[in-house]
């Protein structure tokens, strides 16, 4: 079970409006539904149980994925060699701002005087050991999976968005040919749409990075981007192929059917405790969090009214109603502490995002129902006590379905098709959300707008038609339509 702190320790501040302060509501929010604090050390944060017990469902859910499209699970070292990561020049140039090294061991300096690097990414420790693991095309593919902590030293950083130390899971693979490699690739990418759009309610885009905002060291990298409350854009999972420029700078090779020595195609691909942040800043409102279904650590918190012999009655009742439904497989919460008053629970649990609440007093058990109240819509309704079992499973996956429709009318109310540079600027007032835009392709063009507007280039969605026209830009040729955005 998640604890709950009591009223003293929980019930701070009220949360500043989002409306007023996205920013700041939304630091609230996770100071106030417990979901993370600060660290002594700087930027990086504690996850309490509340937010990790969301994150334990995220892993739940997407490791249930990885194992039934092949992958397994393994675990690769903290530290790297220094020697190792120099050997990718590409990629040594894109994280070296963010490396954390070690460079003494104990009381003494490390007797080969080189020193450690705490893994940023595990790219170059797993191609180490594909390396030494794979000799022939029988060893191919190697899929494998690792749920880890990583570094990267940052300079701004916000709990779950940016933090130098924070929690994901990163695939590794290793393939016969490029097309496999390719096919890898986008599987993963179509894997991680349909867990955020089934499972965490948030829409997202799909598609071609550009080559200047693509991983360090690979061919093509893909993303999926979500439209967060604020306007702003939050890349929410990659997926890499790294063609074979890992494979050739770590020797990973093996006998091919034609008996030639051949490098493997490799792929690497991650989400992160960001995640969370998205939930936050696609679903939340002025009273905190709205969680979906799907990932809440409570499903349904219950709400005895004390009146009257309630200990004899209506406690009874809830204990009942707690026992039948988590044999449903609820995550139920029944609240009967006494030091606060119904509606102190009623605000307590609206902030921490529980979708659904009943509430049961004595007149309730008189007419053989419970209260409802969706933190979604705020619909209350009465349930007969004989349909809960039934209804409330029902009325979960009703409130996922309308949190994912819901944020889908958002994006498409904030989503934008321009033709010039000055419509491009208009839209672009503000923290808009996407703005379409035709781009030429060109790496100066892409840092001009950047540069005049902060609009970023999110990526080419998949699927998308050639469409010829001109760059909104430079009015050069332009044969695709990029989607821009401010972004996290």
């Amino acid at each position: 079970m998640v604890p709950v702190a009591d009223k003293k320790e929980s019930f701070v501040t009220e949360i500043t409006p989002r409306s007023e302060d996205f920013s700041r509501w939304y630091l609230d929010v996770v100071r106030r539904a417990e979901l993370a604090d600060y660290s002594p050390v700087k930027g990086c944060m504690v996850i309490r149980p509340y937010g990790y017990a969301i994150w334990e469902h995220i892993q739940r859910l997407l490791d249930a994925r990885f194992k039934a499209t092949g992958h397994v699970n393994a675990y690769f070292p903290l530290f790297l060699p220094e020697g190792l990561l120099m050997k990718e020049k590409e990629h040594v140039e894109g994280f070296a701002p963010q490396v954390a090294w070690v460079t003494r061991g104990g009381d003494e300096d490390f007797a080969d005087g080189q020193r450690l690097i705490i893994r940023p990414t595990s790219e170059v420790m797993i191609g180490t050991m594909y390396a030494k693991w794979i000799k022939s095309w029988r060893d191919l593919p190697v899929l494998i999976n690792q749920w880890a902590n990583v570094v990267r030293w940052e300079k701004v950083t916000r709990p779950f968005l940016r933090t130098t130390e924070f929690l994901w899971q990163e695939g590794h693979t290793a393939h016969e040919t490029a097309e496999e490699g390719e096919a890898e690739t986008l599987k993963i990418l179509g894997l991680y749409k349909e867990f955020a759009e089934t499972e965490l309610a948030m829409p997202v885009i799909d598609g071609l990075k550009s080559d200047s905002e693509k991983f360090a060291g690979a061919s093509r990298t893909y993303s999926i981007e979500a439209l967060m409350g604020d306007g702003r854009a939050l890349q929410a999972g990659t997926s890499h192929n790294l063609g074979q420029n890992f494979a050739k700078a770590f020797e990973i090779q093996f006998q091919g059917r034609d008996k030639t020595l051949q490098h493997a195609w490799t792929t690497s691909w991650g989400v992160s405790t960001r995640l969370i942040g998205g939930v936050i800043m696609t679903h939340g409102d002025d009273s905190g969090l709205v969680l979906p279904p799907h990932i809440a650590p409570y499903q349904v918190v219950i709400v005895p009214i004390p009146r009257g012999d309630w200990k004899q009655t209506v406690l009874p009742a809830a204990e009942a109603i707690a026992s039948e439904l988590g044999a449903k497989g609820v995550r139920v919460k029944l609240d009967a502490s006494e030091e606060n008053s119904p509606g102190w629970k009623f605000a307590e649990w609206e902030l921490r995002g529980v979708p659904l609440r009943l509430e049961i007093g004595p007149k309730d058990i008189e007419k053989a129902q419970v209260f409802s109240a969706r933190r979604d819509t705020r619909e209350k309704a009465a349930i007969p006590l004989a349909d809960l079992a039934a209804r409330v499973p029902a009325l979960l996956e009703e409130i996922q379905a309308n949190l994912l429709a819901r944020a889908r009318v958002f994006r498409e109310e904030h989503t934008t098709e321009v033709a010039t540079w000055d419509e491009f600027k208009n839209a672009m007032e503000g923290r808009p959300g996407f703005v379409i835009a035709a781009w030429c392709g060109s790496a100066d063009c892409e840092a001009q707008i950047k540069a005049e507007t902060q609009a970023t280039l999110r990526n080419i969605p998949l699927g998308s038609p050639r469409v010829d026209g001109q760059c909104v830009k430079c009015n050069g040729a332009s044969h695709v339509k990029a989607w821009f955005a401010k972004a996290y």
